[in-house]
């Protein structure tokens, strides 16, 4: 992708100003974990096992684990050493929990942790084709990110995402021990596994209302955890939903009073358990409050501009 400077209509090309080393990238991530990919920064070079891991992380919303390495070199295999890390964590999870606690100064307990949502994220200038195909799977816990830095004090960061063909990676991991010992506790999930119970109504009445939210705005990400599909933008949760047989659950990330809801279709759930965050539940059965519904989220993507 070219990038231009626009000065007086015209266009100018933008150089692309390479990094020299791996410690520039991991600099930058590190300092800016949040804001780029929605993480908690817990140890910067934490090692293991005579193993080293550039930057060890927490994701709140997935209450997991996440381990980023920097990459220069286009040779290395994605697969086996994510893998290979994958394993490392779910072999010495109490060695993660005690990093977390000491290099934070908190106190997260073992069952607090989800260990089935862990992930390894690589993160390089570029990835050779090989790489791409390899990781491209839909149930894989292995991600690709891009990042390029530019003579004009911008950089592009994105996720390379998985295409809508992207098989299962379980057939391929089922004659290899290790392998299949780590894709057999970690779990990608995805929208297929939430649409097994709901009835063929509220399945397509799920994605009528998908398309309505990935169309209030651009750049939505869907993002199905466990218990539920996320929908998020700038790496942040602004609706969640959950199938069930014969209604859908929302919930909406804004706290009580916060938005204005005349109807009262929704229930204050600030005190009482449910999935996701937010005080806002609504229970969808039909297509009836659809667009009054849409107004309340697109309430809160104004919100938060």
């Amino acid at each position: 992708m070219n990038i231009y400077a626009l000065q007086s209509g015209n266009l100018t090309p933008v150089r692309e100003v390479p990094f020299k080393l791996e410690k520039e990238m991991q600099f930058i991530f590190e300092q800016n974990l949040n804001a780029v990919m929605g993480l908690e920064l817990v140890k910067t070079e934490f090692s293991i096992k005579n193993k080293r891991i550039d930057t060890l992380a927490f994701d709140h919303q997935s209450k997991a684990f996440i381990i980023i390495e920097y990459k220069r070199d286009k040779n290395i295999s994605v697969i086996d050493q994510g893998f290979t890390y994958l394993s490392l964590m779910l072999e010495n999870k109490a060695d993660f929990i005690i990093e977390y606690n000491e290099s934070l100064k908190k106190q997260l307990i073992r069952d607090e942790v989800d260990w089935s949502q862990t992930r390894v994220v690589f993160v390089s200038t570029s990835f050779t084709e090989n790489q791409r195909l390899a990781t491209n799977f839909k149930d894989i816990a292995i991600e690709l990110w891009e990042v390029k830095r530019f003579e004009n004090h911008t950089m592009s960061i994105a996720p390379i995402k998985k295409s809508k063909s992207a098989e299962s990676i379980k057939p391929l991991t089922q004659q290899n021990k290790e392998l299949k010992a780590v894709q057999d506790e970690i779990k990608v999930y995805t929208e297929e596994d939430h649409l097994t119970k709901p009835s063929d109504e509220i399945k397509e009445l799920y994605e009528l209302l998908r398309n309505r939210i990935n169309a209030l705005t651009d750049d939505v990400e869907v993002a199905p955890q466990k218990m539920y599909i996320a929908f998020r933008k700038d790496k942040k949760n602004f609706v969640y939903v959950h199938l069930q047989k014969k209604n859908i659950k929302i919930w909406l990330n804004a706290k009580w009073g916060e938005i204005n809801e005349p109807k009262g279709i929704a229930n204050n759930v600030s005190s009482k358990g449910h999935y996701g965050y937010g005080d806002y539940e609504i229970d969808m059965i039909d297509d009836s409050q659809l667009e009054y519904i849409l107004s309340l989220i697109k309430e809160i993507l104004i919100k938060d501009v």
